[in-house]
């Protein structure tokens, strides 16, 4: 069973694996930036108050993140080490990735241009990440964010997801369906834009399991 301190403990987790105060990921996911100040998180009375389901479904959408991943935060399932266990990640700047032969046909990296990069652990031990020299879809993705990317992962409905064209070049945004000849995505904007795609130009797509901002 999940107590209030669980849940303000897992928001608090969630920020700083995101390198944000609580009031930082208010801001990010567009709610008031003193939503989860420590002053709010009881009633004058004293009375425990719990985050909306509202607030914590909107800054695990505003971080790329699930609700078994919020859950895992709070229960320290982060590597033996508990929370903080780092863990090293190959990594690639965005322009380099036009360049070819950094991927293989499933999506896992390839190759010697990759670095290495200490995070936080983890499920995925061939998740890397794509480093943002330029932007990518914004304002939401920037130049300088990082996007680790988990080919893994199993991807579903309203996932972030980069795709990756037999052109070479990437795409990213939320998957609204697939089917045995395209798929459809969302903006990230939630602007209702779709962008579709023949599979036949699509090399492969992977979940964006977390974004560093």
């Amino acid at each position: 069973m999940l107590t209030h301190q669980d849940i303000w403990k897992g928001i608090d987790r969630l920020a700083e694996l995101h390198g944000m105060s609580p009031s930082g990921l208010a801001r990010k996911a567009g709610l008031d930036p003193t939503t989860f100040n420590r002053s709010k998180r009881k009633t004058k009375e004293g009375k425990e108050r719990w985050p909306s389901t509202e607030s914590l479904a909107k800054i695990l959408q505003a971080t790329g993140s699930s609700m078994a991943e919020f859950v895992a935060l709070i229960e320290d399932r982060r590597g033996a080490g508990g929370f903080g266990t780092l863990q090293r990640l190959k990594a690639i700047r965005l322009s380099e990735v036009g360049e070819g032969g950094n991927f293989d046909a499933a999506g896992f990296p390839i190759g010697d241009r990759w670095e290495e990069v200490e995070f936080p652990q983890i499920d995925d031990p061939q998740a890397y990440i794509l480093e943002l020299d330029r932007d990518l879809a914004p304002p939401v993705y920037r130049s300088g964010d990082l996007l680790v990317v988990s080919p893994n992962s199993s991807v579903r409905r309203n996932d972030r997801v980069l795709v990756h064209l037999e052109s070479g070049d990437l795409a990213v945004g939320l998957l609204e369906r697939r089917t045995a000849a395209r798929i459809v995505l969302r903006d990230l904007l939630a602007t209702g834009q779709e962008t579709i795609f023949d599979l036949e130009v699509l090399s492969w797509l992977s979940r964006i399991v977390w974004v560093s901002q």
